[in-house]
């Protein structure tokens, strides 16, 4: 892990910019220390700086002594997009919009993705517990699908917030009942792009005994602020 840029912000986070390989991240980390680290997964393949996860992360570092670090996945954010990833999205784009069914396109665009981000998360992690400023304790929040695998393949993570604007594939669905840390479910309800039943058998589906669904009212970028806080809240039941 390589440091390429820091700035102190003006509510005390320290903010630093980092590339692992050709992965390129930010991490966000509080004036305590060492602090419990959140990954945060990026839903819907943001880039790394997107203003809501920016603000996520702040947050978490200012008001609850969290660090929080962020990549982007591949083919997203700064990092290049293959012609195959360019040619996924507007395939799904294409049936979405003539309401055809995604199934395969999900499966062929999102499973490869995952098989690639996952073990950079891994690799990620590894790096940054290296860190004194870093804790032992791990939490996950954001993609599903990535953070799906991700829970099951690494025991360093303790609890997931899941993010369920996302396609998550069939075969992932079936792994989420190896999710057996405690997890907090998040879905808005009216969702435009999302089909409800299929978010709620998801959550059905996860395996742990200790598992919540924050349901609210509104489409898919309506998520009430107040849901940063409750998170906030269920992370240090398990990660202080």
């Amino acid at each position: 892990m390589r440091f390429t840029a820091e700035q102190r912000l003006d509510d005390g986070v320290l903010e630093r910019e980092f590339t692992l390989g050709e992965v390129p991240g930010i991490l966000w980390t509080p004036g305590s220390a060492p602090a419990p680290l959140i990954l945060s997964g990026h839903n819907g393949g943001l880039h790394k700086r997107h203003p809501r996860l920016v603000a996520r992360a702040r947050h978490y570092a200012a008001e609850y002594g969290f660090a929080v670090a962020a990549i982007d996945a591949p083919g997203h954010g700064d990092r290049p997009r293959s012609a195959v990833d360019e040619q996924a999205r507007a395939d799904l784009r294409q049936a979405l919009a003539a309401g055809q069914p995604v199934d395969e396109i999900v499966d062929a665009f999102i499973l490869p993705l995952v098989e690639r981000a996952v073990p950079e998360w891994r690799a990620t992690l590894d790096a940054l517990l290296s860190l004194p400023e870093i804790g032992a304790t791990v939490g996950y929040e954001g993609m599903t699908a990535s953070g799906i695998r991700l829970a099951v393949a690494e025991p360093r993570i303790s609890a997931v917030n899941f993010f369920a604007q996302g396609f998550v594939p069939g075969t992932l669905r079936q792994e989420a009942r190896q999710v057996t840390v405690p997890l907090q479910f998040l879905m808005q309800w009216d969702d435009e792009g999302m089909e409800r039943q299929p978010t709620l058998d998801l959550f059905d589906a996860f395996g742990t005994s200790e598992k919540t669904l924050h349901a609210n009212l509104g489409g898919h970028a309506g998520t009430p602020w107040f849901e940063v806080d409750a998170a906030a809240w269920f992370f240090p039941r398990h990660l202080k």
